[in-house]
């Protein structure tokens, strides 16, 4: 375990420290040729690595937002609250510190790995309040590891009456390249210690077969179920024109929007001042544009302001080069009650070439202060992101918990009291 936890602005300075990377820009590609010698340090198989615990990896971060109000602005938002996109970026930074201290190589002076985020897999929020006028503390450690891969899981926690209580939790997914971040690498295997790790490591198995299983289900390979294919119907005949009964004459039903008018969309230039350690465009960075995209949709929709609840299945399908145009497309895919699924697709094109390539899909879960309306799809296609936003709704864990003590609040009563926006 660490001695002290480590203050949230020394973070990404300790991964250059460990990658052996520069500050300076015009520096970085001598830096990245100094990395090539270190691939002798690699691994020729899992086998040849020496296994390590859990605690081996365990890493504390401390945001003093309280106990040093400098910082705060950089966190908060005009209501008074902890922007939930800066969060974002440093649990992206935690992720990859904890699976460099699970694979720290003692006889080199720079890890020969390159650490990256594939996948964040789940962040579910707590019940507890989030002010930006008190200390945030950070923890994790390496709670599963495939050949190439590790799970990343993480807590957040904020101090109130001198206890740190529950805030959010998350699971991360991160993947080891070789030392020039061009294939894969092998990283030591995990021993797990007593029955707590030993459920931790068995649900890091199950967490991976459940995203093979999802992968599998996608709309984009498989058609509906017969269920939603029969919802879907529902939907379409819900938009009927009764005065024509015609399929082509479609009107929306009471308190009910199209899905096309629940679109925002933005536009980001990649400076070199948002690159990762391997100068490719930080994936915090793309984690906050995106939702805070996604905040402003749902914002726009629901006509008040929505709270976050969970964050789920941010693939990270391709790197984003420093000095592309980054395309952000947003909207509502899904609706229930209080809550606002909101899909938000990201693709980047250089600036020498017009194509497009989709790099992220993110999808995220607002809670808003009143019911908001219901969305209709009116294309197969809209029908599919529907059907999709549905299936990552229904797997948020705690959305009927959260849904009940909602309904428990008093009327006029903000949901989450001050908790996590923007």
């Amino acid at each position: 375990m660490t001695s002290s936890p480590i203050h949230v602005n020394n973070v990404r300075d300790k991964l250059r420290e460990i990658v052996g990377v520069s500050t300076n820009w015009k520096d970085h590609m001598k830096a990245m040729e100094e990395r090539k010698l270190l691939r002798s340090f690699l691994a020729k198989s899992q086998e040849a690595l020496p296994p390590r615990r859990m605690k081996d990896s365990y890493v504390e971060v401390l945001l003093p937002l309280g106990s040093q109000p400098e910082l705060r602005e950089k966190y908060l938002t005009v209501q008074n609250t902890v922007r939930f996109g800066r969060i974002l970026e440093d649990l992206d930074s935690l992720g990859v510190l904890i699976c460099y201290m699970h694979t720290k190589v003692h006889e080199a002076k720079m890890s020969p790995l390159s650490i990256v985020t594939a996948l964040v897999d789940k962040i579910d929020m707590c019940k507890k309040s989030l002010s930006p006028e008190r200390d945030i503390k950070l923890s994790g450690h390496v709670s599963w590891v495939g050949k190439t891969s590790m799970e990343a899981k993480m807590q957040m926690f904020q101090l109130q009456d001198s206890e740190y209580c529950p805030v959010l939790e998350a699971t991360f997914v991160m993947v080891a390249r070789d030392s020039e971040n061009k294939g894969s690498a092998f990283v030591n295997p995990l021993i797990p210690e007593g029955p707590k790790e030993e459920a931790l490591f068995k649900q890091g198995e199950l967490n991976k077969g459940r995203r093979v299983a999802f992968s599998s289900m996608s709309l984009l390979k498989m058609a509906p179920s017969a269920e939603e294919r029969t919802t879907i119907h529902e939907m379409f005949l819900n938009t009927l024109d009764q005065k024509t009964i015609s399929f082509q004459s479609r009107i929306l039903p009471p308190n009910a929007v199209w899905m096309e008018k629940s679109k925002l969309k933005s536009l980001e230039i990649c400076h070199p001042q948002e690159r990762n350690i391997f100068n490719r465009i930080f994936g915090g960075f793309l984690m906050r544009k995106a939702y805070e995209l996604g905040w402003a949709t749902a914002c726009n929709f629901g006509g008040s302001r929505p709270f976050v609840v969970a964050v789920d299945d941010i693939m990270f399908q391709k790197p984003v080069e420093v000095g592309s145009l980054l395309f952000l497309s947003s909207q509502v895919c899904f609706t229930q009650g209080n809550y606002i699924q909101v899909r938000v697709h990201s693709e980047v094109a250089s600036l020498h070439n017009k194509e497009h390539t989709t790099t992220n899909v993110f999808h995220f879960t607002f809670m808003s202060e009143n019911e908001v309306p219901l969305v209709f799809p009116r294309t197969y296609g809209e029908s599919m992101l529907y059907l999709d936003g549905q299936r990552h709704f229904n797997s948020m864990s705690a959305s009927q918990t959260l849904k009940k003590d909602y309904l428990l609040k008093p009327q006029g009563q903000q949901p989450l009291e001050t908790s996590v926006s923007q």
